[in-house]
This record gives structure tokens, C-alpha cells and sequence, in this order.
């Protein structure tokens, strides 16, 4: 097996275990997975972030007010040079808030992301150094039957 074919084996095992420990609100496995210094970090509708603490810190807050989420990873493409790989892909993600008073699951809400997530070589593996989402506007229905972007 050549060592480029490795090296992106390797990266999308790194990609998959990031969004893996976002799904499990698992904080500290997200910080194992980050680089420890000049990081960054984009999500969809914030500004951008810089440094570690500020970047586990936002993690923090999205998976303590999101009681469900899962990422269904489309559009995959990994490239690697060097020490550095870049990962792009459209996160499918469905989320949703607080169970229902009778225990039931809350409502659920999709959304599409384009992400783009840089990784650097690191001592011990491939460690996240950049994440950057954007939304997808979709086309669809409003109530009264007419279309709508958003």
C-alpha cells in the first residue's frame, strides 16, 4: 500500500472521529483531535474563531444546547501534501432540541453545511488545525404551498 493512499486512510479516519465526538458531545475526545495552538474555527452563521480555548469553548456551547445531532457526510474529497490535508464535504446534519414533556424525542431539524476541515501532521497523527462551515441555502415549500429559499 503506497504512502499517499495511507495518509488519506489516515485522514479520514481523523475527519470521521471529529464529527464522531461532536455527535456524542464528547469534549474532551474534541480536544484530543485539535491541534494544540493556531487553530481556527468558522461555524455556520458565527464569526470566526481563534485559539484553542476560544474554539473548544464554542464546541462547548453548541453541544450544551444541542441534545441531538447527527452528521451524514456527503461529497467527501481528501487531499493531502506533505504534512497538510484539507477535507471538504457537504454535512447532511439533523438536530433537534430538548425531549418532549412525556419523553419523547423533541422536533428535529435538517440542514445542509459545505465544510471545509484542515488537518496538519502532528508528532502523534493527524490533528485538526481548521474547520470552516457554511450553509446551503435549499429551495422548498412554505406553508401555503409556495417556494421559498432558506
Amino acid at each position: 500500500m503506497s504512502g499517499a493512499r495511507t495518509d488519506i486512510e489516515a485522514v479520514e479516519a481523523a475527519n470521521t472521529a471529529l464529527y464522531e465526538a461532536v455527535e456524542r458531545a464528547d469534549l474532551e475526545a474534541l480536544g484530543e483531535l485539535w491541534l494544540d495552538d493556531e487553530v481556527t474555527v468558522v461555524h455556520p452563521g458565527w464569526p470566526a474563531l481563534s485559539g484553542r480555548d476560544e474554539v473548544l469553548r464554542s464546541y462547548a456551547l453548541i453541544m450544551a444546547n444541542t441534545e441531538y445531532v447527527q452528521f451524514f457526510l456527503t461529497d467527501v474529497r481528501i487531499s493531502v501534501l506533505g504534512d497538510t490535508a484539507v477535507v471538504s464535504c457537504t454535512e447532511n446534519i439533523l438536530s433537534g432540541g430538548p425531549a418532549e414533556a412525556d419523553g419523547s424525542a423533541g422536533p428535529l431539524v435538517g440542514g445542509l453545511v459545505v465544510a471545509t476541515n484542515v488537518f496538519r501532521r502532528a508528532a502523534d497523527g493527524w490533528r485538526v488545525w481548521s474547520h470552516h462551515g457554511s450553509p446551503v441555502l435549499v429551495e422548498g415549500e412554505d406553508e401555503d404551498g409556495s417556494e421559498e429559499v432558506g
